[in-house]
């Protein structure tokens, strides 16, 4: 197996290749909300750049908000579990949705906000890797509103091999590709939309351009893993030098025993 260099999992790659084909990324979103590509009339990325200087920034994040038939549509994929992620997700609908308003208009005006995440671990007790989320009462089931919608894709839920006439089934499995025999086996369905995704990523990913834009991204994210695990270390101090059990402390803090009782044995 011929592990890939990037995946369509990386976040660099997923904004520079949808941003440079948004017809692929139109018919993505058509089969990620379950409406028909040709009934979409009005379709516009509204956030396209990539400014160099942002791309090094900690926790800067690549995801695609579209207008999608007056849609606010906020596409993003998250590789790593690093907790609290519905409460995260319900959070960057909230600030698409409160933005949305235009000055002097009333709330009548807010449009319907779509939140899509594509994630690459497991997050719910359920065998569908398909789960969508609205605002309901909570015994009569009747809708508070429609302008709250919320799909979350999980990865590792999907069937080990995928119908070529299931288009959705598809393209989440190009996000799930990990070797270049995985791709050439999708590839070797001929389904159109397929093959233009993949000749897109490996005319990308072998540019300069593409290429110290990723190294840019892969820096940010080191030092963003760095920023999280020392403030991690700082309240587990806290809580060390409180005087709580090890195992509190690893449950809060998602340090390993060894890394807390290393803590302990130093005295702080």
């Amino acid at each position: 197996m011929t592990k890939l260099k990037y995946t369509f999992k990386n976040d660099t790659l997923f904004k520079v290749l949808f941003v440079k084909h948004p017809n692929l990324l139109k018919k993505l979103v058509a089969e990620l909300l379950g409406i028909n590509l040709e009934s979409i009339g009005q379709f516009e990325i509204t956030n396209p750049e990539m400014p160099p200087e942002n791309l090094g920034d900690k926790f800067c994040r690549l995801d695609i908000n579209m207008t999608v038939d007056g849609q606010r549509v906020d596409l993003e994929i998250q590789v790593e579990d690093e907790g609290d992620y519905p409460e995260r997700v319900l959070y960057y609908w909230a600030r698409e949705y409160s933005t949305a308003l235009p000055a002097g208009q009333g709330y009548s005006m807010l449009p319907r906000t779509v939140h899509i995440s594509i994630v690459n671990f497991p997050m719910f007790d359920c065998a569908e890797f398909h789960s969508e989320y609205a605002s309901l009462e909570v015994t009569r089931h009747t809708p508070l509103t429609d302008r709250m919608n919320i799909h979350i894709f999980e990865l590792p839920k999907l069937p080990p091999s995928v119908n070529k006439n299931n288009r959705l089934e598809l393209w989440l499995s190009l996000f799930r590709a990990e070797t270049e025999e995985e791709l050439n086996n999708i590839e070797s369905l001929e389904v159109p939309e397929m093959e233009q995704a993949i000749t897109a990523y490996r005319s990308i990913t072998v540019t300069p351009e593409f290429r110290e834009m990723e190294r840019l991204r892969s820096k940010a994210r080191h030092d963003e893993a760095q920023a999280l695990f020392n403030a991690k270390r700082e309240i587990a101090k806290n809580m060390v030098a409180d005087g709580e059990a090890v195992e509190k402390v690893v449950k809060y803090t998602g340090l390993t025993h060894t890394e807390v009782q290393n803590l302990q044995n130093a005295g702080v």
